[in-house]
């Protein structure tokens, strides 16, 4: 488990992040289009999953915005933003931003995402949503970086996440 700062308090995950040179666990969330959507669609791909809260709040609108962008400069790379909102509201955002560089995925519905990646809150007041963290997967989809970010008020290193696939 992980303890990481939500304003003045100090919340738990579930567990902790995938570890380096671990594959990657298997999940299904839900896409735009209601369907499912695995690892396995990105296979042979590098993945960058951009973790966070809400696509509401501040700090996640602007780190899926700074993904998005980055994003258009890195060859055979994809950038997943996972959540548990709505797919409707994950896609009015980046459709209102004209965000083409991410995926969103919503864990909204078996919810076994935020468990098997460590990321869902078990306490405080965004008890049950998903905190902020990054992970990079290579091609094979085995963990290259991870940043568990220690305080949700706080963007990702995105230069850390970026310099590993360079």
């Amino acid at each position: 488990m992980a303890k990481i700062k939500l304003g003045e308090e100090m919340v738990t995950t579930y567990g902790n992040l995938p570890a380096i040179n671990e594959k990657a666990p298997h999940f299904e969330l839900i896409k735009a289009d209601l369907k499912i959507g695995t690892l396995e669609d990105f296979k042979g791909k590098r993945v960058i999953m951009n973790i966070f809260p809400s696509i509401d709040t501040g700090v996640c609108a602007t780190s899926v915005r700074n993904f998005n962008k980055k994003a258009s400069e890195l060859k055979n790379t994809v950038v997943l933003c996972i959540s548990r909102d709505l797919p409707f509201a994950q896609q009015r955002f980046v459709s209102d931003e004209k965000l083409d560089k991410v995926v969103n995925l919503s864990d909204f519905k078996d919810r076994n995402f935020g468990k098997d990646y460590g990321v869902e809150m078990i306490d405080g007041i965004f008890e049950g949503l998903l905190s902020r963290a990054v992970i990079v997967l290579d091609e094979n989809s085995h963990v290259i970086h991870s940043q568990q970010v220690p305080s949700i008020d706080e963007e990702p290193d995105y230069l850390a996440a970026l310099k590993t696939l360079l």
